[in-house]
């Protein structure tokens, strides 16, 4: 049965490593629903999260794959139950677009919030999960959305282990 997972690999910062990563995802036929990278909570060692729909036999083979990379440190994988998870969107509306009010009631209503404020355009900015960055698309859409743009997810293990652990556990 294919089940949301979510993949955190932890990686040196080296040239090529995501292109080997997500060669792994090609090989066995996966596609990749979203993924995210940055900088994680121990310094010079950066967190991919990888989210894909696959079989527990599927993921756990993949991550074993991933972990054989040289630069790869660690990787796990959790499902949607196991970790606490968000995406961003950032929507360009037409500033004129507010004359009758009825753009920033739908604003509040979902809870988002006005970054910028120019003559022509307007950008609004959402933080949730993907089923509300989509509503409030569809209420802006009657606006006009000139421009849309939404991140991969960012999401991080309710499990209490820490990547130093398993780091000082590598170095024993």
């Amino acid at each position: 049965m294919k089940t949301v997972y979510n993949i955190s690999v932890f990686t040196e910062n080296s040239i090529g490593i995501l292109n080997r990563i997500t060669i792994i995802f090609t090989r066995r036929h996966l596609n990749i629903e979203s993924i995210t990278a940055s900088e994680s909570e121990v310094k010079g060692v950066y967190r991919y999260t990888i989210v894909v729909k696959t079989d527990l036999d599927q993921v756990m083979k993949v991550v074993a794959q991933i972990e054989k990379q040289v630069e790869v440190l660690k990787a796990f994988f959790h499902s949607d139950e196991q970790v606490v998870h968000q995406e961003i969107a950032l929507y360009k509306i037409a500033t004129d677009s507010f004359v009758n009010g009825s753009t920033e009631k739908i604003i509040r209503e979902h809870h988002a919030r006005i970054l910028t404020v120019d003559k022509e355009f307007t950008i609004i900015e959402k933080t949730g999960q993907p089923d509300e960055l989509e509503n409030l698309f569809n209420d802006l859409d009657q606006y006009g959305v000139l421009e849309f743009v939404r991140s991969g997810r960012v999401a991080i293990s309710k499990p209490m282990k820490t990547l130093e652990t398993y780091l000082r556990e590598l170095e024993a």
